[in-house]
């Protein structure tokens, strides 16, 4: 299902979403990732997504989530 998780990062842009998608997708159990450029959020799908290795690949891509904004239930 998607989205699982929704984060929202300090400040984004257009070359950085790149970054941040390549660096999420490559996570086990993620199948979809996109950033909204404009609302400065991520969007990750997928079976049982690693909350700590998906924040690992946002600082990996040179960036902080700010907080989570929406999680699917369990």
């Amino acid at each position: 299902p998607f989205p699982d998780i929704t984060y929202e990062l300090k400040a984004v842009s257009g070359h950085c979403a790149v970054g941040v998608t390549e660096e999420v997708v490559r996570i086990a159990g993620v199948t979809e990732g996109d950033v909204d450029v404009r609302s400065g959020l991520v969007i990750v799908g997928g079976e049982s997504v690693d909350d700590e290795a998906v924040r690992a690949a946002i600082v990996a891509a040179g960036h902080e989530v700010a907080e989570i904004v929406r999680q699917a239930a369990a």
